[in-house]
């Protein structure tokens, strides 16, 4: 099999299922999105390791799924049917890892400025593409009913990266620049 189709040449790509639609349309600018952070999820895995490197592993397969059911159009409901949903065993994953690094971290007073170290700039890129990914799913949401856990997790995934930029930054030993007000 050819990994070139040239059936997107016009501007269009397919649906899961077969259905066609334009390439800027905001299903796929919500599952592309999503694609994105976990391309850029995997960037962070490589700084990581032990118990973090999991958590991100498991962040990614979520992610995956999230990017499925996004791609499966509603109205193909065997499909959706047999897709993997996000838990609130998934949120609640992402609540414990926040609150383990809270009690770990000092307290947080002030806007931090990203950077110190790649590993802690890469965390805040990743929660900027995840806020990206949430306005385009909220956007989707006007159109198609989203997932309520779906919406939850991908704002708390943003709030993890946050935390692991700052868990970096401890690591690294590097200073937090704090914004100037």
């Amino acid at each position: 099999m050819k990994i070139y189709t040239k059936t997107g040449d016009k501007g269009k790509t397919s649906l899961f299922g077969g259905k066609r639609v334009e390439k800027h349309n905001i299903k796929i600018e919500a599952y592309g999105t999503v694609d994105e952070l976990l391309a850029y999820m995997g960037l962070i895995r490589d700084y990581s390791d032990g118990d973090t490197k999991d958590v991100i592993i498991s962040i990614q397969n979520t992610l995956l799924n999230i990017g499925s059911n996004l791609a499966t159009p509603k109205e193909n409901e065997k499909a959706q049917s047999k897709l993997p949903k996000v838990t609130q065993d998934d949120i609640t994953k992402l609540e414990k890892e926040m609150d383990r690094m809270t009690e770990e971290q000092p307290p947080f007073t002030n806007f931090v400025l990203p950077g110190g170290h790649a590993s802690v700039s890469h965390c805040h890129v990743a929660r900027t593409i995840c806020r990206r990914a949430e306005r385009r799913i909220s956007t989707l949401n006007e159109i198609e009913e989203i997932q309520t856990e779906l919406k939850i997790y991908i704002n708390r995934l943003s709030d993890y990266l946050f935390m692991l930029s700052r868990e970096y930054s401890i690591k690294h030993k590097c200073e937090e620049v704090f914004w100037k007000l």
